[in-house]
């Protein structure tokens, strides 16, 4: 393996700036590894080698030329495929929207490329990002770099996959309901969900509005952090934007780097693991547990705190996310882009319609929209898609009052640690307790941020952090306090075979 994709985001981008390596061989290093082991890993859906070389030699340039170079300049990043990407295959992991290559780029896409970041291509994910596995995706499983035969989390899995398998120090993921953090947990690296609004969504497919987000996964916290500067900040073009400056995030990672968090107030939250451990690995609550001995040694003072309402947050998020999809994805109707299935002159444009929707959704997509649909239907909307929003609203007062005992919140990433592919897909229910912990924190609109804090079974397990809304810095300080007291996890990563 090529000691350049070992280096982290930050390391590659001094080398670059100072000129110890071009940006053209950083890219070439990264695109060699992909065609090395994607083969096994199948993070990735496109790779754009000719539009990576080119970005790449256009930040060695500017370097030569004395231009100043943004902190990620020449940095490789691998994107989730449900951001929208000028010329590039867009398919949200779907059939309906196979081969489609945009007419314009996503916010997010643009600053990444005005940043000079080095994009390597799309990565695989859940359908329309609805799923915790990445099993969903039109286009087959991606698979977990510790364990082929397992899952990568999702619904973000190309992104954490190709980071874990230093496919990419860097890539972007979509938390809805915690596919951002829960991929980075299984898969032993960093991801955080960015308070609600403080990442532009414009350009981002929806899946469910109010609760879509997107973030950055990296392997140290200080590199995700570097990315979150870059990927955030208002934008006229999305209404739920949030204007003013962007978290002092990148300062408060080297802040937490220094190793010490007095007078740090961390709440453990009773109901996520403590007060019923029942459906939790006990691998995982001791790696937690031990996690949290680690921050009460670095000074911060631990307290217990109650949110009575979080264990009513997955009934409410599996009716407002697929009430809010229901909504969204009826844009998909064949007739403006996309697939078109059945248009034979004899059909009629509804006939086309339906037709279209059958071959192009897939099994959980269909789930989701008829779930959705009933919940908003006539006579059904009060009590069931009212009642959730009112369950979110007591939700958020939980967050208000645990913050006034404690400056972050923390809990299990997820349950457990990786399950094996095919393991769980007949079985919704059981898919849908891997976001038992993320959930809390999507519907109440805070910023979260998953650090590995462990091994249980040999396979990565995550400590969530969780901050009140707009202090994402707060999550980063503690990640990164954290991150420097403990031992690597991703250095007991076995090296995959071709």
């Amino acid at each position: 393996m090529s000691e350049l994709i070992r280096l982290t985001a930050a390391e590659i981008a001094t080398k670059i700036s100072a000129g110890d390596v071009s940006a053209v061989e950083v890219a070439e290093a990264h695109l060699a590894r992909i065609s090395e082991v994607d083969d096994s890993v199948h993070a990735f859906l496109h790779i754009d080698t000719e539009g990576a070389l080119r970005a790449a030699a256009k930040v060695d340039a500017d370097r030569r030329a004395g231009l100043p170079l943004g902190p990620l300049a020449g940095v490789p990043l691998a994107m989730k495929d449900v951001v929208v990407t000028k010329g590039l295959p867009t398919t949200a992991g779907s059939k309906i929207l196979e081969g489609w290559r945009p007419p314009y780029d996503a916010t997010i896409t643009r600053r990444i490329k005005d940043a000079g970041i080095v994009m390597l291509g799309k990565t695989n994910m859940d359908e329309f990002a609805m799923g915790s596995s990445t099993e969903n995706s039109a286009y087959g499983p991606t698979c977990n770099p510790w364990d082929l035969t397992r899952i990568p989390g999702g619904s973000s899995g190309g992104s954490s996959a190709a980071v874990a398998a230093f496919e990419a120090p860097l890539s972007i993921g979509t938390d809805t309901g915690g596919s951002i953090r829960q991929p980075a947990a299984v898969t032993g690296i960093v991801g955080h969900k960015p308070t609600y609004g403080a990442v532009s969504r414009y350009g981002l497919i929806a899946f469910s509005s109010s609760l879509d987000q997107a973030g950055p996964f990296g392997r140290t916290v200080l590199d995700t952090a570097l990315l979150h500067e870059v990927m955030a900040g208002h934008d006229p073009a999305d209404s739920t934007s949030i204007p003013g400056p962007v978290a002092p995030v990148v300062a408060a990672a080297r802040e937490g780097a220094q190793g010490r968090l007095d007078g740090v107030r961390v709440g453990v939250v009773r109901e996520l693991g403590l007060s019923d451990p029942s459906g939790y690995q006990t691998g995982v609550l001791s790696s937690f547990n031990a996690a949290v001995e680690t921050l009460r040694g670095l000074g911060a003072d631990v307290v217990e705190v109650s949110c009575p309402h979080f264990q009513y947050a997955l009934a409410a998020y599996y009716l407002i996310a697929p009430s809010e999809c229901s909504s969204n994805l009826a844009r998909f109707d064949s007739v403006r882009y996309g697939l078109r299935v059945g248009d034979d002159g004899v059909n009629s444009l509804e006939d086309v319609m339906s037709l279209t929707r059958e071959a192009g959704f897939g099994a959980e997509v269909k789930r989701r929209i008829i779930i959705g649909t009933y919940a908003l239907s006539s006579g059904y909307y009060d009590a069931y898609y009212g009642q959730a929003q009112k369950v979110r609203t007591l939700i958020a007062r939980d967050f208000a009052a645990a913050f006034e005992q404690a400056d972050v919140l923390v809990s299990p990433t997820s349950p457990f640690v990786a399950f094996g592919i095919g393991e769980r897909m007949g079985d919704p229910m059981a898919m849908y307790v891997n976001d038992l912990c993320t959930l809390p924190a999507s519907l109440a609109g805070t910023p979260a941020i998953s650090v590995p804090c462990g091994l249980s079974e040999g396979l990565p397990v995550g400590m969530q952090i969780m901050a009140p809304a707009l202090a994402d810095d707060r999550c980063y300080r503690v990640a990164a306090a954290f991150e420097a007291a403990v031992e690597p996890v991703l250095a007991s990563i076995p090296e995959l075979s071709r």
